[in-house]
């Protein structure tokens, strides 16, 4: 009996799940991709990896110190 029980709530959260899911609002892929692209163009000036840092100690992840032999 608990193991029926257990499989209807089990069951319950599934359908809830699907349901929410279902009501997502999705978008076209190609949408999606176009939507990317303009990002990506939009704020290409402030990409590091793309233009670099304009001095060493503006770059963030620069190691700070030499070799120490302990």
């Amino acid at each position: 009996m608990d193991m029926m029980i257990s499989n209807l709530q089990q069951q319950r959260q599934i359908n809830e799940q699907l349901r929410r899911e279902a009501a997502i609002k999705r978008i076209l892929v190609s949408q999606a991709v176009q939507d990317i692209l303009k990002y990506i163009q939009e704020h290409e000036n402030e990409d590091y990896l793309l233009k670099g840092f304009s001095s060493q100690k503006a770059n963030p992840f620069r190691e700070k110190g030499g070799c120490s032999i302990v």
